[in-house]
């Protein structure tokens, strides 16, 4: 699984497919995040933007491949363990960018509540960022498994699809990137860091189940 994982991440990065949604996140934070203004919400802000980020890098990373590469390395370690190295380079790549962006934004935020009165505790607040970043990530990884090859294989649908779900996941109460962003700006107000355990537990579940399925469609489905 190692030589697979580098053999996947060599090819992803030599693509420079990665480029359109690294800037895209850049953005996002350019606009959304600005010098000075309360900590948690700006982390939640850092979390909400890496979840469609993470969707995109996933249909990158399962597309990447040619036909007949993927059939080679496909008949080499199973269609299985091909497509799941494909989904975990994409899902560290969501992590270690939404990680950066959590140091940086930590960095240039004013630890305080948004009555810009209140302060907040800045290592504390930055582990709820990082664990919302983490579910955010992983939430992404998973509507980007359930919108891309084997699940979806037509472009024309799993674009808009993967789009819809990312903002369904970001708005819909119950879900745990809603709950996980909600915490982080709701505490803001009160100066009061919401760790989002339970939404971090529920979004892993919910990434384990979708890249199973996934996996497990790979072999009944032809690229």
């Amino acid at each position: 699984m190692t030589a697979l994982l580098r053999y996947q991440t060599a090819l992803f990065l030599r693509s420079q497919r990665w480029l359109p949604p690294f800037l895209l996140y850049v953005v996002f934070l350019g606009i959304g995040v600005q010098g000075g203004q309360p900590l948690l919400d700006s982390l939640g802000y850092t979390a909400a933007f890496l979840l469609p980020v993470a969707a995109w890098l996933v249909r990158i990373c399962v597309t990447n491949e040619p036909p007949a590469a993927r059939t080679v390395v496909a008949a080499a370690v199973g269609p299985g363990r091909a497509h799941l190295a494909c989904v975990l380079v994409a899902l560290t790549t969501a992590v270690v960018l939404g990680a950066a962006a959590t140091g940086l934004v930590t960095f240039i935020s004013d630890p305080v509540g948004s009555d810009h009165h209140q302060h907040v505790p800045v290592l504390e607040s930055a582990g709820a960022g990082l664990l919302a970043v983490l579910t955010c990530a992983m939430l992404g990884t998973a509507v980007g498994a359930l919108t891309a090859w084997p699940v979806l294989r037509s472009p024309g649908r799993a674009v808009p699809t993967l789009l819809l779900a990312a903002l369904l996941a970001l708005v819909v109460s119950g879900s745990p990137a809603q709950a996980a962003v909600n915490g982080l700006v709701v505490g803001s107000r009160s100066a009061t860091v919401h760790v989002p355990l339970l939404p971090a537990v529920a979004a892993a579940l919910l990434t384990v189940a979708a890249t199973a399925l996934a996996c497990a469609l790979t072999s009944r489905r032809a690229p």
